[in-house]
């Protein structure tokens, strides 16, 4: 997969309105500036024109798919409508179904509790631990790191042809890595595992909000993605794709609403018919506010044209590249090379430095909201380190003191929402920090670096 051409060349859009686009913090080092939310791909802000849809609906919020009266009646009309809203941002084909989760890690364990009993899944060492993990009941072949999007497919391919017994099997594969931002190859990933009979799963978390995905011409049999990074408010996900496994599966959760009948038994039990449909795994009273907010942002996402925005996006990764490129002493991770399409996701290392203090110091003295640790993604940031796989670390905590190595990266994030000002500081801020120091001491507590309160650092009068 790559960043289409049309979509370079076409009109560059404004950044899109989001919430807390104003809101100030104090910095340590005395005043107050705008914030620059940097971590898009741990959550993306709000867009405005979601908010505003959720609460013009606020009003007339009833509970769906059981009440007889007008308000329960219109929210299940716009929960149904929000599915098929999801279903076109997503090309899905015409007997696909969308299940609405909890986020992506919830679709993948869905999806995971739904697979034959004797399947076989392959999953690459660099995913994200939502897609690492779920598959906990099956037969898992762990592929390593590849170093080339060719080497991506030619090793999946080697290991679908050599699996023993030859049953079921299913992929499981990011769309564009939470930490380096690369794009896979998903297509020719998609065509592999089908050449091999297998099937294939998109983790569309980090893809679906900076790149446009179509189910039906990747030709992937599922994808899964969450709200709270496609400018949705928390709480809400999706898993769309073939029906037949799932309908096969017991419900991820037993329930009202999974169930279409119930009736005793002379020898006292229960019998459960259950849906076929959707349903099936959306027991309970679903989350129809968050939802909607996904099918908000869909058509958000489409009406304000979705290359242009790709266009914006790619303009900011180059300054983001090149910026960085200007500092020797900053080190950027990837799998794929300088070359490699990418979306707003650029991790790195600065020598000297342990990451969670640089990050600290972003925060704290310029405003700006960056992403350190192993972003949930612990193989692939020790395999972009060169770390020893056993070596010590934890998701989002640091290692070492502020001013020793530490095992841990930073990452700066953007999307659709982020002015240019926000890029602007970041790079200034990172040039200055590395040039002339901290201006504030700092100090690690409970697992985080955090600044000493009143505690300046002792800058030379040179600086």
């Amino acid at each position: 997969m790559s960043v289409p051409t049309a979509a370079l060349e076409s009109s560059i859009c404004a950044p899109l309105p989001v919430l807390g686009k104003n809101v100030t913090v104090p910095l340590v080092t005395g005043g107050e500036v705008t914030y620059a939310a940097l971590d898009y791909a741990a959550s993306a802000p709000a867009l405005q024109r979601v908010w505003d849809d959720v609460a013009a609906y606020a009003p007339y919020y009833g509970s769906v798919h059981r009440g007889a009266g007008y308000l329960s009646q219109l929210s299940t009309d716009l929960f149904e409508n929000s599915r098929r809203t999801v279903a076109e941002f997503l090309g899905c084909r015409a007997d696909d179904q969308v299940v609405f989760t909890r986020s992506t890690t919830d679709s993948l364990n869905l999806l995971a509790a739904a697979i034959p009993a004797d399947c076989q899944v392959f999953v690459y060492e660099t995913e994200h631990h939502a897609s690492l993990l779920p598959w906990r009941d099956a037969r898992v072949t762990y592929l390593n790191a590849p170093r080339t999007p060719a080497q991506a497919v030619e090793s999946l391919e080697r290991a679908l042809a050599d699996r023993d017994p030859y049953g079921p099997a299913l992929v499981c594969v990011t769309g564009a890595s939470n930490v380096t931002g690369e794009l896979w190859p998903v297509k020719e990933l998609a065509a592999a595992a089908h050449a091999h009979g297998a099937r294939i799963v998109l983790d569309a978390a980090q893809l679906a909000p900076h790149h446009p995905v179509d189910i039906a011409e990747l030709d992937v049999d599922w994808v899964a993605f969450s709200g709270h990074k496609l400018y949705a408010p928390f709480g809400s996900g999706v898993l769309a794709g073939r029906a037949d496994w799932l309908q096969a599966a017991e419900p991820y959760l037993a329930g009202g609403g999974a169930s279409r009948k119930v009736a005793r038994r002379a020898d006292g039990g229960v019998d459960v018919d259950w849906h076929t449909t959707a349903a099936r795994h959306e027991a309970g009273s679903p989350n129809v506010i968050g939802v909607y907010s996904i099918a908000s942002a869909c058509k958000a996402l489409t009406e304000a044209g979705f290359e242009g925005l790709v266009a914006r996006e790619q303009e900011l990764v180059g300054r983001v590249r090149e910026g960085l490129a200007e500092v020797p002493e900053v080190q950027v991770l990837s799998l794929f090379g300088d070359d490699a399409p990418r979306v707003g996701v650029i991790s790195f290392v600065v020598r000297g430095w342990n990451s969670s203090h640089f990050a600290a110091a972003l925060s704290a003295e310029y405003g700006i909201g960056v992403r350190d640790g192993l972003f949930c993604a612990h193989p692939l940031v020790r395999t972009l380190l060169g770390s020893d796989p056993q070596d010590p670390g934890e998701c989002g905590a640091p290692d070492a003191e502020p001013g020793e190595r530490s095992l841990n990266a930073i990452r700066v994030s953007f999307g659709a929402g982020t002015p240019d000002e926000h890029i602007d500081r970041f790079l200034r801020a990172v040039s200055e920090l590395v040039r002339e120091g901290a201006r504030w001491n700092y100090r690690t507590e409970d697992g985080r670096c955090v600044p000493d309160r009143g505690e300046a650092a002792q800058v030379p009068d040179t600086f």
